[in-house]
């Protein structure tokens, strides 16, 4: 079927002058909407007004200026005779071709300060409802949302290449649009409706009763966790701040299914550090982790943690990586790099190791505004807000007879930080900002502590243990005490707290409860 009138009515208007003026020398005529059209007209592309096809003017300031029978007849009529023969008797022309996408609702609620009615002013009525009976209509009609798809579909009428398989491919994303576009939509109102409710007493409700998921897939991975998985990485547009997902790759292979969790567990951890730090990360858990005064320091003393699991190893870094860095990064195989920042000599002497990814993330300013969790089992989802409680000094509660000095204190903060993202149940080693054991996803904590401490080796001695949750017995206090640990943090809260107080007072340990578990499973 030949294109022979379109529809085009845009906001976002990349590549949309280049793709009417195609269309134009193909012979279709464009009948289009207020800045849409004036775009076009300024190009020197004819173009028909909406009003002068429906015969009446654009009011309510632009709300209704397409939603009018001689529109939406000519986008939904079938090609058989008594539709074709109702549209003769009533005057109207059909539409072959509808070319739309939405008001920019995202971009206005991500803007600073919004208000609830400049936010609703925009949201698009006559765009959804052109787009979806276009997409109804597929069969007869082309339908457009999206600009990274003009030179196809004019390469396809241009050679006669509209078969049905394009049709239906055009169908799908059009309503695939409108679906995120009105889940941004939903989800915007519920949180407005949720803020204005935990105002009052007693209130508090951060979940959405119905949960949509606007996401784009923006990769189709060669394959999951393991080579006989199919899988996909899917980005949610709605969160700004730098993160795995926002972050740019410079350079090396396709990064896989578990190079984004592994990336992702890295830069997570590093992130929580205001002195520059680095993060190693094997299977999903720290191998490596510690502070300094430069980058290179700080990549040196997490790589001595566990230089055999590095290997193959994601690295994170919360600095901008140069070259002495990177120079130490390339003695070793990694799968990646993330990183605010690499200086050039860097980039030059990392880019030589063709398969190596580097990604950048841009300046690190606090956390994204992505604050949810979510995890899927078999015929749901789970969602939780994010782990991102700080600990501070305040806070803590000495529960020992020794009080631990300020460069314990300051140490164990280090240890519990690290074990916040360790899989439970974990238990962390560390001594000078650096990362020297861990015991990661045991079955019992004593477990976790015995290979803490057979890592850590001899370095144990005069290093503390963070633990992410209670002991339910005094077993891994003893052993820290054979280990030569001097301070113990974590939560407290067992009812045998006070048998593993007594032996950290019995072995001179300072311990501290933070009264909050880290959990991670």
């Amino acid at each position: 079927m030949n294109i022979m009138r379109a529809m085009i009515s845009v906001s976002d208007k990349t590549g949309i002058v280049e793709f009417a003026r195609g269309l134009k020398e193909l012979g279709v005529e464009i009948v289009s909407t207020g800045g849409t059209a004036g775009a076009l007209r300024e190009a020197d592309v004819p173009v028909t007004y909406i009003s002068d096809v429906t015969g009446f003017p654009e009011i309510l300031d632009g709300r209704v200026k397409t939603l009018h029978p001689r529109v939406h007849a000519g986008i939904l009529a079938l090609r058989k005779k008594d539709h074709l023969n109702q549209l003769k008797e009533h005057n109207i022309t059909p539409f072959d071709l509808v070319v739309v996408n939405l008001y920019p609702f995202r971009q206005t609620i991500n803007k600073k300060n919004v208000t609830l009615k400049e936010a609703i002013e925009n949201i698009d009525i006559g765009g959804p409802t052109m787009i979806r009976a276009a997409a109804k209509n597929y069969e007869n009609v082309l339908v457009v949302v999206n600009p990274g798809r003009y030179m196809d579909v004019l390469e396809a009428i241009r050679s006669g290449g509209i078969d049905m398989k394009l049709r239906l491919d055009l169908a799908w994303e059009a309503f695939s649009h409108t679906a995120a576009y009105d889940a941004t939509i939903a989800a915007y109102l519920e949180d407005i409706k949720n803020r204005e409710s935990n105002e009052e007493p007693g209130n508090k409700e951060i979940f959405p009763a119905t949960l949509n998921i606007g996401m784009k897939r923006v990769q189709t991975l060669r394959y999951g966790e393991n080579p006989h998985q199919q899988a996909a990485f899917y980005w949610d547009p709605a969160v700004t701040g730098p993160c795995v997902a926002n972050a740019r790759k410079l350079s090396g292979k396709e990064l896989s299914y578990n190079n984004i969790l592994d990336l992702n567990a890295a830069f997570e951890l590093v992130r929580e550090f205001s002195r520059k730090a680095v993060v190693i990360v094997k299977h999903n858990n720290p191998c490596g982790c510690a502070c300094a005064d430069d980058a290179v320091g700080a990549y040196t003393k997490a790589l001595e943690t566990d230089p055999v699991s590095a290997y193959g190893g994601i690295v994170a870094c919360n600095c901008i990586v140069d070259a002495e860095t990177a120079r130490e990064m390339a003695k070793i195989f990694l799968e990646a790099i993330i990183a605010p920042a690499f200086e050039e000599g860097a980039l030059k002497i990392l880019k030589a190791k063709s398969n190596l990814r580097l990604l950048v993330t841009g300046e690190l300013r606090g956390q994204t505004s992505d604050g949810m969790e979510i995890r899927k089992v078999n015929g749901g989802l789970l969602i939780q807000e994010a782990d991102r409680e700080v600990l501070r000094l305040p806070e803590l509660r000495v529960v020992t007879k020794r009080e631990p000095t300020m460069e314990e204190m300051d140490e164990l903060l280090f240890a519990m930080t690290v074990a916040k993202h360790v899989k439970s149940n974990a238990i962390v080693i560390t001594h000078e900002r650096a990362l020297l054991g861990v015991g990661a996803g045991q079955m019992n904590r004593v477990g976790a502590a015995r290979i803490a401490v057979e890592q850590a080796g001899e370095k144990a001695r005069g290093a503390v243990l963070g633990s992410d949750a209670f002991f339910p017995f005094n077993d891994t206090v003893q052993l820290a005490a054979k280990a030569g640990i001097t301070a113990i943090i974590q939560p407290g809260g067992s009812i045998r707290d006070e048998e593993s107080i007594k032996a950290a007072d019995e072995n001179d340990i300072a311990m501290v409860f933070t009264g909050m578990r880290h959990f991670k499973h």
